[in-house]
């Protein structure tokens, strides 16, 4: 996928594991603050006394953006995420040019998607008023409460199965400046329940009149959908979509290569389909960029997954 904005300060090449420096290191640099597999065999250290080490540097104040690891020991199981949500509510006063926050970098490796234990993450959204972006990921027991933000230009969650509770405190939330929404529909056997009919306020064009990319990500219906975007008033106002990750087939494809609206996008991102060859190849005539990347074998299994489930 295109390199959009936000990513220009949560891109991995710009995210660096804080491993207690005595200095921050250079600007642009975002910090990873979490715990490894070390912490738990050789120093036993806990999230939050790691984070107080974070805050205790010289110029911890000009830090713009923020990526939480980990905080619980890895041995142990998933730990509850309620006491970084108090930590850093608490340091909010020493972070004022906090701009983009990452709650939940885990890797496969570390956890399952599906394992992470999120929490109300509202107060977060409260306690920085500046903040322009921010990602989570996992969502067990995840809620964003009233879905109040002044300045979010993106919002962005990365599950397995994403519940229709969350999607809806979104969609009746406030966030007039709402540029990129991204959200992981994932799989009903993991805590996904989303339905199109769910996702019908945010197609008809109402919500968030400045958004310029809408990702529906690692779809279980994503032939329907695609058809309802392709038959949406959000299609003609938005310059990214992106349906990558999901199980779309031929007959979303189809939908999309007849929909006008689809040529004034600046990109089309689809990578791991199932669309067969030849109805793949003319997505490049479509004179826009175009991720048509990951091409999965239709017939291999007896349904089509997607990409992000456990």
């Amino acid at each position: 996928m295109a390199q959009l904005p936000w990513m220009s300060e949560l891109a991995p090449s710009n995210i660096a594991d804080w491993d207690h420096p005595s200095v921050l290191q250079s600007t642009g640099v975002v910090h990873r603050v979490g715990l490894g597999y070390e912490d738990d065999y050789d120093t036993k250290t806990a999230w939050i006394d790691r984070f107080a080490d974070f805050l205790a540097l010289p110029k911890v104040e000009k830090t713009t953006g923020l990526v939480i690891g980990p905080w619980w020991e890895l041995d142990d199981g998933n730990g509850p995420v309620d006491q970084v949500i108090e930590t850093l509510v608490s340091a909010a006063a020493q972070l004022p040019n906090l701009r983009a926050l990452f709650i939940g970098d885990i890797t496969s490796e570390e956890s399952e998607i599906s394992w992470i234990e999120q929490d109300d993450l509202s107060p977060l959204l409260s306690a920085f008023p500046n903040l322009q972006h921010f990602a989570i990921r996992g969502a067990n027991g995840l809620s964003l409460g009233s879905c109040q933000h002044a300045q979010l230009k993106t919002l962005v969650i990365q599950s397995g199965g994403l519940p229709n509770r969350v999607v809806q405190e979104i969609l009746q939330g406030k966030l007039p400046a709402l540029e990129h929404l991204e959200l992981w529909l994932g799989s009903e056997w993991y805590g996904g329940d989303v339905t199109l009919t769910d996702l019908e306020p945010l197609l008809n064009g109402e919500l968030f009149p400045n958004l310029k990319v809408l990702a529906l990500r690692d779809c279980s219906f994503a032939d329907d959908l695609a058809v309802a975007i392709s038959q949406s008033k959000i299609i003609n106002r938005i310059e990214v979509l992106d349906l990558s990750l999901g199980n779309l087939g031929d007959d979303g494809a189809k939908a999309l290569l007849a929909c006008p609206a689809i040529k004034q996008l600046k990109l089309l991102d689809v990578h791991y389909h199932y669309i067969e060859h030849a109805i793949a190849q003319q997505f490049k005539q479509l004179g826009i960029e175009v991720d048509i990347s990951e091409p999965q074998d239709p017939h291999r299994y007896d349904r089509r997954y997607i990409a992000v489930s456990e």
